[in-house]
């Protein structure tokens, strides 16, 4: 049985259900990030309330801290976090690749040090695949080799041919019934092995596909022609999921591409530092100008920060090192993308989404009045 059911497409855009061990939830779908088994500045009950039926936490740093033996002895993260929705864990091929100084890989796996203190690991697609089971996430993804923007094509072969050996032996290791798996594709920036990777990948057993190694850097326009590439080369009837894209215009490119999931520290790292999303652009709210502005964030939404709160308050919070404003603040990033991301997915029922998608690239690219 598939476990994402397509409801509707307007053009290559698509709404759908995905269906996990812990439930099912609503695509296209924005998953806020828990690394280390929290949303930073919220409680799992916030997020919840916030409409959010998919967290995701990451395997590098929960292996290192507090250590799986520990979430798996606690009854599985769900239980450790007191989450009840589900979950997806990112094996931490991405952690490795920003490391470049603490890990060598090679065709058996990574050998790195620990941020933490120094000590020595070696992870395999193997070792990641047990340590997610062990850790009861509903969607595990398997190891691979990210790429950086600046790779020159070499190493991006190299890179993308262990992945799919990698690939291949994760599922080779996958024993747990109730966890959906899903594959990688790779290949850089070079479109044609772009297309060898999802080609690769797409012919593998995995529950569903993601694309890694875009949002490093790179253009808008280069993520869109690797899309173009390799989306219609994924299987229609399985989940595809973009990682690392939490931008208005990242998240809506994506959408029209048909992509169903994605991810991004970027509005809960904004709210943390004071900075608030709306469609006309970030603002940096600890800005003199907002001393005396008592207004909300943004007039037209409906979330309990700009419900409660004016950009007067949310400064002095911020000026005076309050924790209380990380907190507000993230509360209306993850509202307004969950907005952004709901209207995306009503103008794909009313196959309307090309006639939204270019109404909000007009609203972000236009008006600019709300950009520090």
């Amino acid at each position: 049985m598939n476990c994402i059911q397509i409801e509707a497409i307007s053009r290559n855009a698509r709404a759908g259900t995905l269906t996990t061990a812990h439930g099912a939830f609503k695509t296209p779908a924005f998953m806020p990030v828990g690394t280390q088994a929290t949303v930073k500045a919220l409680r799992p009950e916030t997020v919840s309330d916030l409409g959010y039926r998919m967290i995701l936490a990451n395997t590098y740093h929960l292996m290192l801290q507090p250590g799986a033996d520990v979430v798996e002895d606690a009854g599985g993260l769900h239980q450790f976090m007191n989450w009840n929705h589900s979950i997806l864990t990112d094996s931490g091929g991405f952690q490795v690749m920003s490391q470049r100084g603490l890990r060598k890989i090679s065709d058996d796996g990574v050998e790195f040090k620990s941020y933490l203190d120094g000590s020595r690991h070696f992870l395999t697609p193997e070792k990641a695949v047990n340590i997610q089971e062990r850790l009861g996430s509903d969607i595990a993804m398997v190891l691979d080799v990210c790429t950086p923007y600046d790779v020159d094509i070499e190493e991006s072969r190299r890179s993308m041919d262990i992945t799919h050996r990698w690939a291949q032996r994760s599922l080779d290791a996958k024993k747990s019934d109730d966890q959906l798996l899903f594959g990688i594709i790779q290949g850089g920036f070079n479109i044609e092995d772009r297309k060898h990777s999802a080609d690769m990948i797409s012919s593998m057993n995995f529950d569903g596909i993601a694309v890694g190694s875009l949002s490093v850097g790179e253009p808008l326009p280069f993520a869109d022609e690797i899309l173009s590439a390799v989306i219609p080369l994924v299987p229609a009837d399985k989940p595809r999921y973009l990682m690392g894209v939490g931008d208005i215009l990242g998240i809506l490119q994506a959408i029209g591409h048909g992509i169903d999931m994605f991810d991004c520290v970027l509005p809960t790292r904004l709210g943390r530092n004071s900075t608030v999303m709306t469609k006309h652009g970030n603002i940096n709210i600890s800005r003199s100008k907002y001393a005396k502005d008592f207004n909300p964030i943004d007039s037209e939404c409906d979330c309990y920060t700009c419900h409660n709160y004016t950009r007067a308050y949310l400064r002095h919070l911020f000026k005076s090192r309050e924790m209380l404003g990380a907190t507000l603040a993230t509360i209306h990033n993850l509202s307004f993308l969950k907005r952004v991301v709901d209207e995306a997915r009503d103008a794909i029922i009313e196959n309307r989404f090309d006639e939204y998608h270019r109404s909000m690239q007009t609203e972000v690219n236009d008006d600019k009045t709300g950009n520090d």
